[in-house]
């Protein structure tokens, strides 16, 4: 199956089972703890479009004194992490999606995915415009930083076809990690 109709089928199934369910702030740690993690500055998202909200896990960071980002969409298919509190107002952007104010741009640590489909190797798929890639290529060249993926369980596919300029994910953590 080519990337468009993956992206179709889990889009129709993430939004018919429209769930509630949260990533755990515990399976979070858990990954930081094993690969040792050193940063203070986590690149979060906010949800779109049915998709895993990590607003809980980003104001537990914050209240555990970890610096916040989210994404601004620029022209050119390009975005950059903003510094961001979860007390800051945010404004919609052309899609729909609220982004932060701020005009200080922060290179994240850890960033938090979001995505659409995903298979054991890490591989995913967005919504197509290659924002993410394009931006974790991008932060690689500046810094060392680690890159999870936020997901449902029900995201998984057998095999994501892969092009080069693909990106995979150094994790993801779906509501079944415990």
């Amino acid at each position: 199956m080519n990337k468009s109709k993956i992206r179709e089928k889990i889009l129709k199934i993430r939004k018919r089972k429209n769930n509630n369910y949260s990533i755990s702030y515990k399976s979070l740690l858990k990954v930081l703890n094993e690969k040792n993690f050193k940063g203070n500055v986590f690149g979060g998202y906010y949800p779109y479009n049915y998709e895993i909200d990590p607003m809980r896990i980003l104001k537990k960071l914050e209240n555990k004194n970890y610096y916040l980002s989210l994404p601004k969409i620029k022209s050119n298919s390009l975005m950059d992490f903003y510094k961001w509190s979860t007390q800051d107002p945010l404004m919609v952007n052309k899609y729909g999606i609220p982004e932060p104010i701020s005009k200080k741009i922060v290179y994240p640590d850890v960033l938090l995915v979001p995505l659409v489909a995903f298979d054991k190797e890490f591989n995913r798929i967005g919504y197509g415009g290659g924002f993410y890639d394009r931006y974790i290529n991008k932060l690689r060249k500046i810094k060392k930083i680690m890159t999870i993926g936020l997901a449902y369980s029900f995201q998984k596919v057998k095999k994501i076809p892969v092009k080069h300029y693909d990106i995979n994910l150094d994790y993801i953590i779906t509501e079944k990690d415990k």
